[in-house]
């Protein structure tokens, strides 16, 4: 069961930081208390990892001949390229995890190498007009730089940082560390909020690593994002030309991030580590520390050994090549697509958090099981590559690496990003596909294979660095994709059609049959269920109830909705989407104002279980419009007023109203509220059908009436 504990304050976690500084001072040290509770673990595999002597046939990336330490033995400075953003401005993460670093046991032969910048404002002695840079070691802090201030989300300036960094503090073991908002493969990570809101995506990490390749002698030990949802295949891909080893999460983090105190002290005592041993230490520190306040069951961490990446990269396209082959043959693509859409996911992905297309690489491997024979043998490749993990039970079978694909697609430059970052050209031609399909209701006489010959698995060189960052460079050069130019999510085509048009039957239920020439691209139904006024001028929407029972053999479906919902504590029902189905739970977010700022309510519904089986997990920002995925939410505090946003739907064409959100009203929240899953009021209520496509669009049926009296739920038609 999902821990009771509320998190706590992220900012109890910097009392006294304007104290400790950052300047030539030593700080009291402050230790992490930690327990291990873990779900999903992977035992870990500590031998040094090499590059990989012998590039397969499908890959192509750079190697040096010989390797050797840039420093004596045991020395270790670790880089950490720090953009603050809001996570510092309004709970004052990035202060917090410097002073863990100042009040971590490194000696002489570890330190951290740290740049700022990319924040309004700072709760320690850090500019947020400038760029600056500090050493810390041996509990002293010391600026060593403070220049004009900079984008942090630009390419030039981490190259810029890590050519002084590697020239000045060399180490025979070199970790790098990107600390902000991340968002996955497509956005990347560091959001500079200073410069309105640009990030570092994967190429570009990728340009700034390739500007130090050969000032190095050998490649960084590790290279890690303390960020939301980067430990992806394709950030993975990038990172094996450059590091041995790949520390990220699939999910989104705590604000809290890794414990660099651990860290710290870990290499003070084993200075002869290696990445794999190191790694293990962050991935149990950090889940230790979200067990701490009660963040574990949505914890995911892995460390990745990327000599086998190239490895599992081609067995993943002998498996994606059998996909493709399936949708080019005609034959049923539905079951793979129903399985995909049901492996785990991350960041969200529903309509009141935003999307992010971030899908575990090992659930859509699995979904081609009964079709591939080179289903298995990629899962083995990719378990070689994730030498340990922990998960919480939120992601019980998550693999350790995500990858993109287009559950939402938000338009054609996502795709342009795409190409040049996906490991397969057959995974690319699916993925396309899939994009094609949900704009344009289905793949029929489709063709892509053109694309396969203009994909190319070259991670030989930086090829952007002249063309002004990656993003000019794909939007310049590609134009395959502009079916996708300005699409909105959810507003595509479906080929959805019924033999029998959604109505009441013999029974008076209301039910329908699909046409069995698209049966095969049905992918779920559900439910809506919403209030309307008396004028019968608008609508609002409560949710969707997967409350449908059907046959996907025959096409046959009846919707059943047993008249109960979730509603706070003054009967107001909450707005609900589902974000993820757990073992025993689901997780909902509901969209609400939080004192007058629009965020989404989290919790999770326990099934079987009578009292108390609805726990308030945090409230969380989901995706906004940069493509920055928020950390993990914050706790509610008594007094906190909670407005709930209900989308609404115009019913009469000639009201001057659009559609959009609609408020509740405000209720104020106490240390004893509780959500609970009521009956719905005796009212009159809207239903209808949303038939979902394997593409990611829907249908959405007229509306019928439904009454509800007493224990009578009664359904007629809506005039």
């Amino acid at each position: 069961m999902r821990s009771k504990r509320i998190a706590a304050v992220i900012t109890s976690m910097i009392l006294s930081l304007a104290a400790s500084g950052c300047g030539t001072s030593t700080s009291e040290t402050a230790s992490h208390e930690s327990s291990s509770m873990t779900t999903a673990e992977k035992t870990p595999e500590t031998k040094p990892a090499s590059q990989s002597s012998e590039n397969t046939s499908l890959i192509s990336r750079r190697k040096r001949n010989s390797e050797s330490p840039m420093g004596d033995a045991g020395t270790w400075t670790i880089f950490v390229y720090l953009c603050g953003s809001d996570l510092e401005v309004n709970f004052g993460s990035a202060s917090a995890d410097l002073t863990e670093m100042i009040n971590s046991s490194a000696n002489d032969k570890v330190k951290y190498v740290v740049q700022t910048g990319g924040a309004a404002s700072w709760e320690m002695d850090i500019s947020s007009d400038a760029s600056e840079r500090f050493v810390i070691q041996n509990g002293k802090c010391e600026r060593v730089y403070s220049g004009p201030d900079v984008d942090m989300g630009s390419s030039d300036v981490l190259a810029d940082f890590l050519k002084w960094g590697i020239s000045e503090y060399p180490a025979a073991n070199m970790g790098l560390i990107l600390w902000d908002h991340g968002s996955g493969s497509i956005n990347g990570a560091c959001f500079d909020d200073n410069h309105g809101g640009n990030c570092l995506l994967l190429k570009d990490i990728d340009a700034a690593l390739y500007s130090v390749y050969d000032q190095m002698t050998e490649p960084f030990e590790f290279i890690g994002f303390d960020a939301c949802l980067m430990s992806t295949a394709e950030t993975a891909a990038v990172m094996a030309t450059h590091a041995r080893y790949f520390i990220g999460s699939q999910d989104i983090e705590p604000g809290s991030g890794w414990n660099y105190k651990n860290i710290g002290d870990y290499l003070a005592q084993n200075p002869e580590c290696t990445g794999a041993e190191l790694g293990k230490v962050v991935v149990d520190s950090f889940y230790s520390d979200c067990a701490e306040i009660g963040r574990e069951d949505g914890a995911t961490l892995a460390v990745i050994d990327l000599s086998k990446i190239d490895t599992f990269t081609e067995a993943f396209d002998k498996y994606a090549k059998d996909v493709y082959e399936l949708t080019e043959s005609g034959a049923d693509f539905s079951p793979v697509a129903r399985n995909i859409n049901r492996a785990d996911n991350f960041g969200g992905n529903n309509r009141s958090s935003g999307f992010t297309n971030m899908v575990d690489i090992g659930g859509i491997i699995a979904a081609g099981k009964d079709i591939s024979p080179n289903s298995d043998p990629a899962l083995k490749a990719l378990n070689d590559c994730v030498i340990y993990m922990k998960n919480g039970s939120d992601h019980t079978e998550a693999s350790g690496l995500s990858v993109y694909y287009p559950l939402q697609i938000r338009g054609s430059q996502e795709l342009a990003i795409f190409k040049d970052i996906a490991l397969s050209s057959y995974y690319l031609g699916l993925v396309d596909k899939v994009a094609y399909g949900q704009v344009n209701g289905g793949i029929d006489d489709y063709d892509n294979s053109g694309m396969l010959d203009m994909f190319s698995n070259d991670w030989s060189s930086d090829q952007y660095s002249e063309s002004g960052g990656f993003l000019e460079y794909a939007e310049s050069h590609y134009d395959e994709w502009n079916y996708a130019d300005n699409y909105t999510p959810g507003t595509g085509e479906t080929n959805i059609t019924f033999d029998s048009a959604p109505d009441f039957d013999e029974n008076g239920d209301y039910s329908f049959v699909l046409s069995q020439n698209c049966i095969d691209e049905v992918d779920h139904i559900e439910g809506g269920i919403f209030v309307y006024d008396e004028g019968g001028q608008f609508a609002f929407e409560l949710g969707s109830s997967g409350e449908v029972y059907g046959d996907y053999e025959t096409g046959a479906f009846t919707g059943t909705f047993d008249g109960y919902w979730f509603a706070l504590p003054d009967g107001q029902f909450l707005p609900a989407y589902i974000q993820e189905y757990c073992d025993g739970y689901d997780i909902y977010t509901a969209p609400i104002l939080l004192n007058g700022e629009q965020t989404n309510l989290r919790f999770a519904y326990f099934y079987g279980i009578e009292d108390q089986n609805i726990e308030i997990i945090d409230v969380w920002d989901g995706v906004d419009e940069n493509g920055s995925v928020a950390r993990s939410g914050s706790e509610l505090r008594s007094g906190d007023k909670i407005v709930p946003l209900y989308y609404t739907y115009i019913l009469d064409p000639d009201i001057d109203i659009e559609d959009g959100f609609i408020d509740g009203d405000e209720y104020t929240y106490t240390d004893d509220t509780q959500i609970t899953f009521n009956e719905l009021d005796d009212s009159e209520y809207l239903y209808c059908f949303y038939v979902y496509d394997i593409y990611g669009n829907y249908d959405m049926t007229d509306f019928v009436k439904f009454t509800i009296a007493g224990d009578m739920i009664r359904y007629e038609k809506f005039e």
